[in-house]
């Protein structure tokens, strides 16, 4: 099989690097890959804007599958254009990805699938804002209506933080949603979805914000870990029955059905698990951990997905233990990044890439803002956090910057579920 993979970051790299090991591919492209998908894949030139130029370079490489990586390309159809072009295709329709491309659109298939979800208000008039923050807070969540690449929400105790946050978004011609506060932990649940069949992934859990401790700006993610040992027994069970096979059936129900990998980015409750949001591919950096731990062959089970044969493939296959995945930032992230700079220990076991090159000279530079992810295993998750930092440590790039917390909380025993 010849599989091509879209995009250019670490999920991407984590993606190609569980292909490699699949016996069942005989070539392997990423478009347009960076420094370290191209240590194991064929680099194929792509502009990813122009779901045009995704298809017709599917068709160049001769692909049998293409897996999309990013939402940019989902949400704008570049799945559509190359099941067009006859080529088996994992990831969404850009009217099924419309569940992360518009958290409006995404608020109202939870309301006809009566799936949990905070309440929320649209407004897109700035003259309707300050009413709408009073119908919210004391802890008020501003979010962009659109994708913003993980940093278009602000969580604030703040009001006039909210307030003008959501006057920047709107000013920029951006709808705002604005959303009750919910308590509880978070969780990601990965879910390979093929139009009516439900196949979930390993729970994980990602780290938004910049800093130790939760602090600063959201980012894109800052690490991840997976399995959650705080987790309830039948967590994945729970969530699949009341939150992602609803939200299918609906999909299906209006004609748009879901094919590719549905994300539920979770709270849990006191009330149960509730959606903070869907996105419509791989997260990242939560893939870079879940995929470390898979021992199913991962072609196979895309390509299943893919064509609507999922509930005829076997179980998946994990490895025991624990992953983490710790990303480092260029200086300036998640502001405007430093790039340019020289990268050493980019090419050890367990390092993947995300904002790199390789330059005429052959060394490895930075080019974006989340650099590297860096991903530890170990039979329990304190093993797994002790391997990724190890790796983290022999990583330099100057300026760079990462959380030293990712999955302490977890390690120490200190997550916990609220108690109504």
């Amino acid at each position: 099989m010849r599989v091509l993979v879209i995009g250019s970051g670490a999920r991407e790299h984590a993606l190609a690097l569980a292909a490699s090991h699949d016996p069942a591919v005989t070539a392997l492209g990423c478009a347009p890959g960076n420094a370290g998908t191209a240590a194991l894949a064929e680099a194929v030139g792509v502009d990813l804007t122009e779901v045009s130029d995704i298809a017709a370079a599917a068709l160049r490489w001769k692909a049998d599958l293409v897996v999309i990586g990013p939402e940019v390309p989902l949400v704008a159809g570049a799945a559509d254009a190359v099941r067009k072009a006859g080529i088996a295709c994992f990831g969404p329709s850009a009217q099924a990805a419309r569940i992360e491309g518009s958290k409006s659109f995404a608020k109202e298939v939870m309301a006809a699938a009566e799936v949990p979800t905070a309440r929320s208000e649209v407004v897109d008039n700035p003259a309707h804002l300050d009413a709408a923050l009073g119908r919210f807070g004391p802890t008020w969540v501003v979010k962009d209506d659109g994708l913003a690449a993980g940093k278009g929400v602000v969580v604030t105790d703040d009001v006039e933080h909210a307030r003008k946050h959501a006057l920047m978004l709107l000013d920029g011609g951006h709808p705002v949603v604005l959303e009750s506060f919910l308590d509880g932990p978070e969780a990601s649940l990965f879910c390979l979805v093929d139009g009516r069949t439900v196949v979930p992934l390993l729970p994980a859990q990602d780290f938004k914000r910049v800093g130790d401790g939760d602090t600063g700006p959201n980012t894109g993610g800052m690490g991840a870990y997976a399995p959650l040992p705080w987790a309830p027994p039948g967590l994945v069970g729970d969530v699949v029955s009341t939150v992602v096979q609803p939200v299918v059936d609906e999909l299906a129900a209006r004609g748009t059905p879901f094919s590719g990998l549905l994300y539920a980015g979770l709270a849990l409750t006191t009330q149960g698990p509730q959606v903070i949001e869907f996105n419509c591919r791989f997260g990242d950096p939560e893939t870079q951990a879940v995929l470390a731990l898979l021992r199913t062959p991962i072609a196979g089970l895309l390509h299943a997905t893919a064509t609507g044969s999922l509930a005829d493939h076997p179980p998946l296959e994990w490895a025991d233990g624990a992953a983490v995945t710790v990303v480092i930032a260029a200086d300036g992230y998640p502001g405007r990044p430093r790039t340019g700079d020289v990268i050493s220990g980019s090419e050890a076991e367990g390092v993947l890439h995300a904002g790199t090159r390789r330059r005429d000279d052959g060394a490895v530079v930075s080019s974006g803002g989340r650099v590297l992810s860096v991903v530890g295993t170990g039979d329990d998750l304190a093993a797994a956090r002790e391997q990724a930092y190890e790796r983290v440590a022999k990583v330099h790039l100057p300026g760079a910057h990462h959380r030293t917390d990712i999955a302490l909380r977890a390690v120490r025993g200190e997550i916990a579920l609220p108690t109504g």
